[in-house]
């Protein structure tokens, strides 16, 4: 689909989802506990998802493919082998943040 309000009732059904490497989708996805395959388009230019993506990828979270190998990708992965996402800790980055304003 092109456009959805929410894709909350979408990742709680999936065994899998394929996204782009978007940091929305990943994180969301993560976050979610649901196996990832991230297609990198390869058309951007400085390529931010590129980046994102051989991150998680280099951290066991998601598997990394192109248009081209995705199939390969799909046929061959072993989702056994992928590790769970560490949940974010706010609280961490607001005690950060109250000492760089000042508040601490």
């Amino acid at each position: 689909f092109r456009f959805k309000d929410s894709l909350a009732e979408d990742l709680r059904r999936a065994d899998l989802v394929i996204s782009h490497a978007g940091a929305g989708s990943c994180l969301e996805t993560l976050e979610k506990g649901k196996p990832l395959a991230v297609v990198i388009n390869e058309k951007l230019m400085n390529n931010h998802q590129l980046e994102l993506a051989k991150r998680l990828h280099r951290g066991g979270h998601v598997l990394c493919c192109n248009c081209s190998t995705l199939v390969e990708t799909l046929q061959s992965m072993d989702l056994s082998t992928l590790k769970p996402f560490p949940p974010g800790q706010p609280e961490k980055f607001a005690l950060f943040l109250d000492k760089v304003v000042g508040f601490q």
